[in-house]
């Protein structure tokens, strides 16, 4: 009884230590970019070209002269507000 109850532990010894421990891999913390103190004004720069005048546009031609109607669009009413 003795020899099964060695055997049994020391099998079980073995079967532990042939498991390989999971690696607990632990991630770097992350980096904050904190931006630093604001360095001296750079020099102004040279003032640009002036543009060129466009042209003139031309006229328009007269519209035709009406009949005289006047039509007058009246919007829709509205609901009443409960």
């Amino acid at each position: 009884m003795n020899h099964k109850l060695l055997i049994t532990a020391v099998f079980a010894t073995l079967s532990l230590m042939a498991c390989e421990r999971a690696t607990v891999v632990t991630p770097p913390p992350a980096t904050v970019v904190v931006p630093g103190p604001p360095g001296p004004a750079g020099e102004t720069g040279s003032q640009g070209a002036t543009g060129s005048q466009g042209a003139s546009g031309t006229q328009g031609a007269t519209g035709k002269s009406g009949d005289g109607t006047t039509i007058i669009v009246t919007p829709p009413a509205s609901a009443p507000a409960n």
